[in-house]
C-alpha cells in the first residue's frame, strides 16, 4: 500500500510537467508605411489587416502595421520560423504615437537639410529614423567623400534633445531606402524583400549568357543587378559535364564544333564541317566522342628549324 502511494506521488509531477503546444498564428507586418514586410508570429488569431501590434524587436517592443495573414508554409513537416514575435495590440496612446512618427521624421528630414545648407557640407540626406520611444533618431546621408560633421550633429542634438547618429550609405542602400521599379516592372529587390547585399560579378552575367551591356544588367543605382545572384548557381550546376564551346565532339560519326551551351533545356548548339547549324539534345552530347585538340606541329618543325639556322 505503502509502495503504490509512493509511486502515485513520484508519477504525479511527471504529468503536470507535460505542457500543452501553444498554436501560433502568423501574419505579414511592416514597420514603416513604405518599409519591408517581415513575417511574425503571435498567439492572436483574430488580427485584422491595418491593425496596430507591439513586436519585440531589436531595440525592444516597437510598434508594427498587419497587412494580412501569412501564406501557409509549404513544408509542413517542418518548423515554421518568423522574424519577430508579436506581443501585443497597441494601445490607443501607442496608435497616435505610432501615426506622428512619419511627421516628426518628415520635419526632422527638412530641419536637418537646411542645416546642412548652412554649414556648406557636400553630403545628400537619404532618410530619416526616429524611434518609436524617441531615444534616437539615425540621419542617413550619401557623400563622395569624408563629412566633418561634428557642428551638424550639435545643433541636431541642440534641436531635438535626443541622441543623433549620422549614418553614411552608399548607393544601394540608397536606393533601397528610397524604392522603385526595376527594369522587370514589380518593386525593386532591395526594397522588397532583400535583407542583406550578395556580391555581384560580371562573371555571373556571363555564365547566363546575358548582354555584356552596362545599360541592360545596371539597376536604377547604376551597380550590377542584385538578381543576377538568383540563377547563377543553378548554371553552373546546369553547365557541368557540357562541352565547352570551342570543343570538337563526334556524334554518330560526324564531327561538330560546340557554339553554344543551353543549360536550361540541356542542349548544345553544334556546327558541322560544312557550316551547317544544328542542336544536339541531352542524350546526343552525353554519348559522344571528344575530340582533343591537335597538337600545332607545323610551328614546332619552324622553330626547330630556326634554331638549326
Amino acid at each position: 500500500m505503502e509502495e503504490d502511494q509512493v509511486h502515485q506521488k513520484d508519477t504525479q509531477p511527471e504529468a503536470d510537467v507535460e505542457k500543452e503546444a501553444v498554436l501560433l498564428y502568423f501574419y505579414r507586418i511592416r514597420f514603416r508605411v513604405e518599409g519591408q514586410e517581415f513575417t511574425a508570429s503571435s498567439t492572436l488569431d483574430d488580427l485584422q489587416k491595418g491593425e496596430v501590434v507591439m513586436v519585440r524587436g531589436e531595440f525592444g517592443i516597437e510598434p508594427a502595421c498587419i497587412i494580412c495573414t501569412a501564406p501557409a508554409c509549404r513544408d509542413s513537416d517542418g518548423e515554421r520560423r518568423a522574424s519577430y514575435e508579436l506581443s501585443r495590440r497597441a494601445a490607443h496612446e501607442e496608435c497616435n504615437r505610432y501615426a506622428n512618427i512619419p511627421i516628426e521624421e518628415e520635419a526632422a528630414f527638412n530641419t536637418c537639410k537646411r542645416l546642412i545648407l548652412r554649414h556648406a557640407l557636400r553630403m545628400c540626406l537619404v532618410r530619416v529614423e526616429r524611434f518609436f520611444n524617441g531615444s534616437k533618431m539615425i540621419f542617413y546621408f550619401t557623400a563622395d567623400k569624408r563629412v566633418d560633421f561634428r557642428a551638424l550633429v550639435k545643433d541636431l542634438v541642440q534641436e531635438f534633445r535626443t541622441r543623433v547618429e549620422m549614418r553614411q550609405v552608399g548607393v544601394r542602400h540608397e536606393t533601397k531606402m528610397i524604392g522603385g521599379l526595376g527594369t522587370c516592372g514589380r518593386e525593386l529587390c532591395c526594397s522588397g524583400h532583400m535583407k542583406k547585399f550578395d556580391s555581384v560579378s560580371i562573371k555571373m552575367a556571363k555564365e547566363q549568357d546575358l548582354p555584356l551591356n552596362p545599360a541592360k544588367i545596371s539597376g536604377v543605382c547604376n551597380r550590377l543587378l542584385c538578381c543576377l545572384t538568383y540563377e547563377f548557381e543553378t548554371y553552373k550546376r546546369e553547365r557541368k559535364g557540357m562541352p565547352q564551346p570551342g570543343k570538337k565532339i563526334k556524334v554518330d560519326g560526324q564531327l561538330y564544333k560546340v557554339r553554344r551551351q543551353n543549360p536550361l533545356q540541356r542542349t548544345l548548339q553544334v556546327v558541322n564541317h560544312v557550316g551547317d547549324v544544328g542542336i544536339l539534345a541531352e542524350e546526343q552530347w552525353r554519348n559522344a566522342e571528344r575530340v582533343k585538340p591537335e597538337k600545332k606541329k607545323e610551328k614546332k618543325d619552324k622553330n626547330a628549324g630556326h634554331k638549326k639556322a
